[in-house]
Order: structure tokens, then C-alpha cells, then sequence
């Protein structure tokens, strides 16, 4: 596999503690980029949940240096993992609609494997432990 893709839940954002009605949720394609500080939507994402910007931003991109809005979000991952008020900037993105960048994946424990030529990724927050596959072949090397 070459992207890193799944389903994700995007709505306005909002606070869960709030004990309020929480604001539609609408499912769309997300790519996983580890290569992106930030996260970022597109205008179908924008117009389908009426996300009103926040402010603008300077992005740093493949194409160079571009200004951007921003507008809040919750994000809402396949696991039940949800992050509230996550800054994202409005952006153009190849086959998905969501980009889900540092930001977010620095939160908790991301891998990914290729076990069989199967690609999986996978994500849990809270942080675990450290996967270290220097560590784990030194030990099948010599073990003690």
C-alpha cells in the first residue's frame, strides 16, 4: 500500500463535556501523513459540515509558501479515538478529504506493518510503550 487510508468523522467543534448537542458528524476519506505538521481538509469537508474559518495561516507545502483559513474540528477516528478544537487548514488533497498530520498522530502510538505484503496501520492513544525493531532484532541476535 502506498497511502495510508481510512474512514474518519469530521464535525464542527465542540465540546463532549458540554453535556450540549453535538453538531452532525459526517464520514469521509482520510489519508494518514507523518510528513505533515499539521492536519488539513478540503472545501467538500468545509461545505458539507458549514465550517466557518477561524483566521488564516502561512502553510509550507510541496508548491511553496500559500496562505490558508483554518477553521476548528473534531476528528473522529474508526476506533472511537476522537480529538476536540484541532486547528486545521483548508487544503487540496489527492483521493481523500481529510489529512491527518503530526498533529494528531503525536498523540498517541501510530505503526505501521507489512506483514505477508499486507500493509496495516494502526493507532491508540494512550501511549503505550516504545516499539524498537533495532531492539527486538539485537535480542533475537543475542538474547540474555
Amino acid at each position: 500500500m502506498r497511502v495510508l487510508k481510512n474512514q474518519c468523522g469530521i464535525s464542527s467543534a465542540f465540546d463532549p463535556a458540554s453535556g450540549g448537542v453535538a453538531p452532525p458528524l459526517t464520514q469521509f476519506d482520510a489519508i494518514w501523513d507523518t510528513g505533515a505538521t499539521n492536519s488539513v481538509i478540503t472545501q467538500k469537508v468545509i461545505d458539507t459540515c458549514g465550517l466557518v474559518a477561524t483566521g488564516m495561516t502561512q502553510v509550507h507545502g510541496v508548491h511553496g509558501v500559500s496562505a490558508s483559513e483554518t477553521f476548528l474540528v473534531n476528528i473522529f477516528l474508526p476506533n472511537k479515538v476522537a480529538f476536540s478544537g484541532v486547528r486545521v487548514t483548508k487544503g487540496d488533497i489527492l483521493d481523500a478529504d481529510i489529512l491527518i498530520g503530526m498533529d494528531v498522530i503525536n498523540q498517541g502510538d501510530f505503526a505501521v506493518t507489512n506483514h505477508n505484503g499486507i500493509t496495516k496501520f494502526s493507532f491508540r492513544i494512550p501511549s503505550k510503550l516504545h516499539i524498537d525493531f533495532v531492539q527486538e532484532y539485537n535480542k533475537e541476535l543475542r538474547p540474555f
